[in-house]
C-alpha cells in the first residue's frame, strides 16, 4: 500500500479549501492550497497577478506551482477552479494522486462567493453568467480526471470528508 496525495478540484465556492483543511486534519496529512502557494511564491495576491499579467500569466504561475506540489507525497491539496484548463495540470494531478471533484451548482457558487472580492473572474455585474460559462467549460474536464465526484450542495463537510476517506482509506492509502 502506498500513501497517495488527495487533490480537490472543482469550481469556485465548491468548498475545496474548507474540505481540504478538515480532511488533512482528519488524516493527519499536510494541507496545501495551490492558489495560496502561487501568492506566497510571487509575493502578490491573485487579483494583482490578474491585473498585471492577465489570466494567462496567472495560469503559467499556477502550472509551475502545481507541477512542483504534485511531486510532494502524502498531502491533501486544494486547487484553483481553473487548474484543469492546462493539460499539464490534469496529467500531473492524475499521475500523482486521488482526484476528488467537489461539484457545486451555479446557485450554490453564487451564494458562497457573493461577498468575495478576491476572485478576479467574478468582479463583474454578470457573475451568474460567468459562473455558468465556467462550469459549462470546465465540468467535462473535472469529470474527466476525477476518481470521485461529490455534490457539495447535498452534503455537509463531514459527510463529504467521510465519503473521501471511505474511497481512499482511513490512512490516506489507496487500495487500488
Amino acid at each position: 500500500m502506498q500513501l497517495r496525495n488527495i487533490y480537490l478540484i472543482g469550481p469556485m465556492g465548491a468548498g475545496k479549501t474548507t474540505i481540504g483543511r478538515l480532511l488533512a486534519k482528519d488524516l493527519n496529512l499536510p494541507f496545501l492550497d495551490s492558489d495560496h502557494e502561487v501568492e506566497a511564491r510571487s509575493g502578490a495576491d491573485i487579483p494583482w497577478i490578474f491585473d498585471m499579467e492577465g489570466e494567462s500569466g496567472f495560469r503559467l504561475r499556477e502550472m509551475q506551482v502545481v507541477t512542483e506540489l504534485c511531486s510532494i507525497k502524502g498531502v491533501v491539496m486544494a486547487t484553483g477552479g481553473g487548474v484543469v484548463k492546462a493539460e499539464a495540470n490534469r496529467r500531473a494531478l492524475c499521475a500523482n494522486g486521488f482526484v476528488v471533484y467537489l461539484y457545486a451548482p451555479v446557485s450554490v457558487q453564487l451564494e458562497r462567493t457573493a461577498r468575495d472580492k478576491r476572485r478576479p473572474l467574478l468582479q463583474r455585474p454578470d457573475r451568474e453568467q460567468v459562473l455558468r460559462s465556467l462550469l459549462k467549460e470546465r465540468d467535462p474536464l473535472y469529470r474527466g480526471i476525477a476518481d470521485l465526484v461529490l455534490d457539495t450542495q447535498k452534503m455537509s463537510p463531514k459527510t463529504v470528508i467521510a465519503e473521501i476517506i471511505k474511497s481512499v482509506g482511513s490512512e490516506g492509502v489507496c487500495n487500488a
